[in-house]
């Protein structure tokens, strides 16, 4: 039984072999070659500069590959963040944010710099601001989860090793016009701003969790969130 899918890659270039190593190092989830599993979206990304672009599409044979996946059940929201406080560039302070990085760090990191491939929520533009704001205390756990759980629409595919990236097959570039496509992804991040506004605007509810809770509690990786 054949175990491949179809995934997406927007840019600005035609991309009909990825290279190993290239990329920056900052991402979500360390360098690798993002991708997503939806065209329409990857067409979004390829235009977000403001040109057309392309969406390249690829098969992926996962049928030897370690594929860690962040959406299941056994991964909670704390380990998504844990990986992205190791690699994406994070204003944390001293007091409270520091001591909040360093406790989910310490409690819920993830061992995934050995997998071929990773699935997960992406934190790009709008987003990232909810990541920033649990680790500084001012947003809940639950608002943070409802910000970040987007549906498939909001999930990336990471190739990570060399073994995946050989892994894959490049099938063809699909356009993707800037008059129509800037418009959507432009509508989105306007979307995600508007509710980060709507949500940073509410005071602290004394019945949500905070990220001082989860310290004071001494949550563990397990544990039900």
């Amino acid at each position: 039984m054949e175990n491949k899918i179809d995934i997406f890659h927007g840019s600005v270039n035609v991309v009909e072999k990825p290279v190993f190593g290239e990329g920056k190092i900052y991402n979500d989830y360390g360098r690798g070659f993002y991708c997503t599993e939806h065209v329409e979206l990857a067409k979004e990304w390829a235009c977000a500069s403001g040109t057309d672009g392309y969406a390249n599409h690829y098969q992926l044979d996962l049928t030897n590959l370690t594929v860690l996946n962040l959406n299941t059940p056994e991964y909670t929201i704390l380990n998504w963040l844990t990986i992205l406080l190791e690699n994406r560039k994070f204003n944390v302070t001293d007091g409270l944010p520091l001591q909040a990085k360093n406790y989910l760090l310490e409690n819920f990191k993830v061992d995934y710099k050995n997998y071929d491939v990773i699935i997960g929520y992406r934190a790009d533009d709008s987003y990232f601001s909810y990541a920033g704001d649990f680790i500084n205390g001012t947003l809940s756990l639950a608002d943070l989860s409802e910000a970040m759980r987007l549906g498939e629409l909001g999930e990336q595919v990471v190739l990570k090793s060399k073994k995946a990236f050989d892994a894959l097959t490049f099938v063809d570039a699909i356009g993707a016009s800037c008059d129509d496509y800037f418009a959507k992804y432009k509508s989105r991040d306007d979307e995600a701003r508007k509710k980060y506004k709507q949500i940073a605007a509410l005071p602290m509810a004394a019945n949500e969790t905070y990220v001082i809770d989860i310290i004071r509690n001494n949550w563990k990786n397990g544990q039900s969130l």
